[in-house]
């Protein structure tokens, strides 16, 4: 799995999103077009799986938490960055989304939660924010921010 090939995975899911509002209307639309078990949720999981082992993808960070952005925002992203962290029974920084957040929930471990949520999509509405957790295992989790806009808040 190259960057190129994952570029073209993800677009129509970044198509998608991009044609919606950030907020619950969203993480059901996404899940009804590409749901948590099929064939494109399963392809984008693999290639991650894929990227990770060919040390393109959450190639920063040490034990417990990896990541990394996978793309910048563009015209063929629809205006979304896409990142992807790798992460263990952890508590993440505190940070806030200014236009919003996506995520594509991957539990590595059965049973892993992110933010209480188990496989599938979870949207977060503009200015919401959180510390990205995740427990009861290890999960992957792919997210996508319009613009590329995040804001660490050090709390």
């Amino acid at each position: 799995m190259a960057p190129e090939q994952f570029r073209k995975l993800i677009a129509p899911v970044a198509e998608l999103t991009a044609a919606h509002s950030l907020d619950g209307t969203l993480e059901r639309v996404l899940e009804a077009h590409f749901p948590a078990a099929g064939e494109t949720f399963n392809a984008i999981e693999a290639a991650c799986h894929q990227a990770i082992e060919a040390g393109w993808m959450c190639a920063q960070g040490g034990n417990g938490r990896r990541f990394g952005r996978v793309l910048e925002a563009g015209e063929d992203t629809s205006g979304l960055s896409v990142d992807v962290v790798d992460l263990d029974d952890i508590v993440g920084p505190h940070h806030r989304h200014p236009r919003g957040e996506v995520c594509m929930v991957m539990p590595v471990t059965e049973g892993a939660r992110f933010d209480g949520k188990g496989r599938g999509w979870c949207v977060y509405p503009p200015n919401s924010a959180h510390r990205p957790t995740v427990s009861e295992g290890r999960a992957l989790v792919l997210y996508m921010l319009p613009g590329g806009e995040i804001a660490f808040t050090g709390q």
